[in-house]
């Protein structure tokens, strides 16, 4: 029996090295990665970006996307051209997934340009006065006792329409109230002095949602 000890002894270590080299080489032999076929070449990423700004700009609200349509027209301008150098590298697929969102921005574009100019249209200024007092009346032979219900009438449209008016709204509205205040300086005397604060609120009061409105502008720019 003991002639059989040391072989056996030797060969459980020649094992155990053996074991122990082959894990080390294991580990210090990198795997390699294989590349996988599911990931988007830079073009193909770039047009995914595309459609999610065009789905975007075409989900919001008119009114509230004119005022950024220039900035919004450069940003299409920039990204259609990178897409244009490189729609040779597209798949069929994606080739006509760009056609197909280009095609829905500038139809959407064409329909905020002609929106844009219909809002800048001049209104005269009789309808605008008509508009922001509810009724048709001549200021200037306006009687003293019926101002303050004309100042209030273009103070509630004001208050209740101004987040969507365009420049030219605030201008009609601006020419409004001047014409009121012209001929309030001309029968101011006939008011009691409670009317005459009234009024003098609401001339401050529009004035001060005008320059709120002006200070708005600057903060998106």
């Amino acid at each position: 029996m003991k002639r059989f000890l040391l072989p056996i002894s030797l060969l459980a270590v020649i094992l155990s090295t053996t074991m122990l080299q082959a894990t080390a080489q294991q580990k210090s032999t990198p795997a390699k990665k294989q590349p996988s076929a599911s990931t988007p070449s830079a073009i193909e990423r770039d047009l995914d970006v595309f459609s999610d700004w065009v789905n975007d700009k075409l989900d919001r609200a008119e009114v509230g996307v004119r005022r950024e349509l220039p900035r919004i027209k450069e940003d299409f301008e920039r990204q259609s051209k990178r897409l244009d150098k490189a729609v040779d590298s597209l798949s069929s697929q994606s080739k006509r997934e760009y056609s197909t969102q280009k095609k829905r921005y500038q139809n959407w574009e064409s329909k905020q340009d002609s929106l844009d100019a219909a809002a800048r249209e001049p209104e005269t200024a009789n309808t605008a006065q008509r508009r922001l007092l509810n009724e048709t009346v001549t200021i200037s032979k306006a009687r003293a006792n019926e101002l303050p219900e004309l100042y209030l009438h273009l103070l509630e449209n004001t208050r209740e329409q101004r987040r969507t008016w365009t420049q030219a709204d605030w201008s009609a509205a601006g020419a409004v109230l001047e014409r009121l205040n012209a001929r309030y300086e001309q029968v101011r005397e006939q008011l009691p002095l409670e009317e005459r604060v009234r009024i003098r609120s609401w001339q401050a009061e529009f004035r001060t949602l005008e320059k709120a409105r002006d200070v708005k502008d600057i903060m998106k720019e």
